[in-house]
């Protein structure tokens, strides 16, 4: 499955939390809202994508990233961006 990588080291989606007045337990129920199935996005997820630390994560899941983005009613691509690599398998010699 294809992995979005977080902009900024996470800012952009702290700035987004911050604008909303939302901690990350705020936007893991808001997550619930808007996911279909209602799991939403657990809050230590949403602490390791806004996260600066050792536990900071710079990837997640499209699925996810969509959710964080909904919840938070700004457009993905402003969060999250998503990166083809440089070689595939195609391209390289066997």
């Amino acid at each position: 499955m294809a992995k979005l990588y977080r902009r900024g080291n996470g800012q952009p989606l702290r700035d987004a939390m911050s604008a909303q007045c939302l901690s990350g337990p705020e936007l893991a129920e808001r997550t619930r809202r808007v996911d279909p199935m209602g799991r939403g996005v657990s809050p230590a997820t949403i602490g390791r994508l806004a996260g600066q630390g050792k536990t900071a994560r710079d990837t997640c899941r499209l699925p996810t990233a969509w959710l964080v983005a909904e919840a938070l009613d700004w457009p993905i691509h402003h969060l999250f961006s998503f990166f083809m690599p440089v070689t595939t398998t195609d391209t390289v010699e066997r």
